[in-house]
């Protein structure tokens, strides 16, 4: 009975899976983000390679590395820590082989036929004048480094960290053992200040195709967004921008028509458009952005709260996902034989989600969180997806040429029923006059709103006032800081009535007070008509008690009135109103 449903299930499961495994090496000692990651036909040859810009351990043994299939091919050394790496063509030579740019601290490192061609250097941020001069009055030995120390803080302080040098922020770091060896060595250098490429992407020139002349995208720590041009180097132009920029996306051609689009530190989305002006905030995202892909027109946009949110290009929510975990970096999947496009999601607990808009298409699990994603041609397969996960090994798979990207309606989301538009009814005739009247007569009609409104201000503040001089309210507002509350319990002709008083003052305590009732004394009867208050302590909540019996038989009922009052005085600090029940009648047996 049981070898049906399994093999329902597993057939099930086989058609769910959309990847093949193609290789799985879990000691490639791979160390690397999504934006160090590409795939390129370095030698116009048809065999797509694998470019890895590897992280090594952080502080050495970085290295550009090129796979050929699996097999590790060429590999050069990276002076500093890589934080991109993309592949363009520059120039119309042929054969058509792309070339290789690798941002490194401040500089672009360009490799030409997999040999290094060319550096370029960002260009210099001003130097802080009082760090210059301070520097300039050690070199001339007028300071010590003490008083060089306890300038370069304050300034830390006054908020110019940003500002300074390195090698006054690495003085800063130092022993005071070690700091005459240090201002030694370096005063007598000139002052420079770099900044370092936070992201970096390539943009089409002047034609779309996929091996034209494209631009660099660099974005830079110190706010700013620089274009250059892949044939001289030179700064095509220049943008700053209100945070640090984290992830760019580009669509356009520089010498037609362009749109960047920049996530940055502070959680928002700012676009620039060519011919701009300004700098325009799209999109306030409200959590820290983790991972940022164009999709058509859309960007999709992953955030630290594990959720995937949609935006149109003007900004305008579209829809959004909930994940069961953290996002650890996404990449688009475009898959050009089928005109397909979707976007790739690795979650922390080693999930890999394809979504196609809010959809969930498949999933598939490997060993640990993956770091570094690409999909496109590797080798001469098209389809191929590379992952790289945290602890250094990388998965090779190919999408099925069978895949089936339609199943929207087995996946879970909101009901169909969302998407419906309402039946909204037609507009009245009666609704119509209405607009009409009210747009007519406007004016008149605002100002007997006016009219109302000041009437009932004005009745509220004479009943205010009423309550006061005559205090009703329970709360007293009088020199004596009281609060007071009274309730009757019983069905009669037998009641007992609750009062409880309660000093709200901070230190002082209340005296000399008593507790008074104003009744009919044709319908009710108090056993203690007058109830002595001893000292009442601030914070304190003091009960009393007294008995009401109801002596007609008509049954009506009529209201009590509680006064808190001082001795020898007629005016009561605070008045409780107590409306009576009807009695029940006495029932003789």
């Amino acid at each position: 009975m049981t070898a049906p449903n399994a093999n329902t299930d597993n057939k099930r499961n086989k058609e769910a899976n959309i990847w093949l495994d193609a290789h799985h090496d879990p000691v490639s000692s791979l160390h690397t983000f999504t934006s160090c990651l590409s795939l390129a036909d370095l030698h116009a040859d048809g065999d797509h390679k694998l470019l890895v810009a590897d992280l090594g351990n952080k502080t050495h043994e970085m290295k550009l590395k090129v796979f050929k299939g699996t097999n590790l091919m060429v590999e050069s050394s990276i002076i500093d820590l890589p934080t991109g790496l993309v592949t363009f063509y520059m120039d119309t030579n042929e054969p058509r082989t792309p070339a290789v740019a690798v941002a490194s601290g401040p500089f672009i490192y360009v490799y030409k036929n997999l040999r290094p061609y060319f550096k370029f250097t960002l260009p210099p941020l001003e130097v802080n004048s009082v760090e210059q001069d301070l520097w300039s009055q050690v070199r001339d030995d007028k300071i010590d480094v003490k008083i060089l120390r306890e300038m370069l803080e304050s300034l830390q302080n006054e908020g110019s960290e940003g500002l300074l040098t390195v090698r006054s922020l690495r003085f800063l770091q130092l022993e005071e053992d070690e700091l005459e060896a240090f201002a030694k060595l370096h005063k007598s250098a000139p002052l420079k200040r770099q900044t370092v490429i936070t992201c970096m992407s390539t943009m089409k020139k002047t034609m779309p195709d996929d091996d034209a002349i494209s631009c660099l995208v660099v974005g830079t720590e110190s706010q700013d967004i620089y274009i250059l041009d892949p044939e001289a180097f030179t700064v095509l132009a220049k943008m700053s921008l209100p945070s640090v920029p984290v992830f760019v996306s580009v669509s356009g051609l520089y010498d037609v028509e362009f749109r960047i689009a920049i996530a940055c530190r502070d959680g928002n989305i700012y676009t620039v458009k060519k011919g701009g002006k300004a700098i325009r905030t799209c999109v306030e995202v409200g959590s820290q952005i983790v991972g940022l892909e164009r999709i058509g027109k859309t960007l999709v946009v992953g955030c630290m709260n594990n959720s995937l949110v949609c935006y149109s290009s003007k900004g305008r929510k579209l829809w959004s996902v909930y994940l069961p975990d953290s996002i650890t970096t996404m990449t688009n999947l475009n898959h050009k034989a089928k005109g397909f496009k979707a976007v790739l999601v690795a979650l922390k607990n080693g999930e890999v989600r394809l979504y196609k808009e809010k959809f969930l298409l498949s999933t598939m699990q490997v060993d640990g969180p993956v770091t570094a994603m690409q999909f496109g041609r590797f080798g001469r397969e098209e389809s191929s997806l590379i992952l790289v996960t945290r602890a250094g090994g990388m998965y090779v798979k190919i999408l099925k040429r069978t895949a089936s990207f339609e199943e929207k309606d087995t996946v879970s989301g909101p009901p169909p029923a969302q998407s419906v538009k309402l039946n909204i009814p037609k507009k009245t005739k009666l609704f119509v006059d209405q607009s009409l009247r009210e747009r007519e007569n406007s004016t008149s009609m605002h100002r007997t709103f006016q009219r109302d409104l000041c009437l009932l201000r004005l009745t509220a503040a004479r009943s205010y006032v009423s309550a006061l001089e005559k205090s009703l309210n329970p709360v007293s507002t009088s020199g004596e800081p009281i609060k007071v509350s009274a309730h009757i319990q019983g069905f009669g002709p037998a009641f007992k009535l609750t009062i409880k008083l309660q000093n709200t003052s901070s230190n002082t305590p209340s005296t000399d007070l008593l507790i008074a009732f104003q009744f009919l004394e044709s319908l009710y009867n108090l056993s203690r008509p007058c109830i002595p208050v001893p000292l009442l302590i601030p914070g304190i909540e003091y009960v009393f008690e007294t008995l009401v019996e109801c002596i007609s038989d008509k049954g009506i009922a009529d209201a009590i009135k509680v006064f808190v009052v001082h001795k020898g005085k007629s005016v009561p600090i605070i008045t409780a109103v107590i409306n009576m029940p009807v009695s029940e009648a006495v029932v003789a047996v």
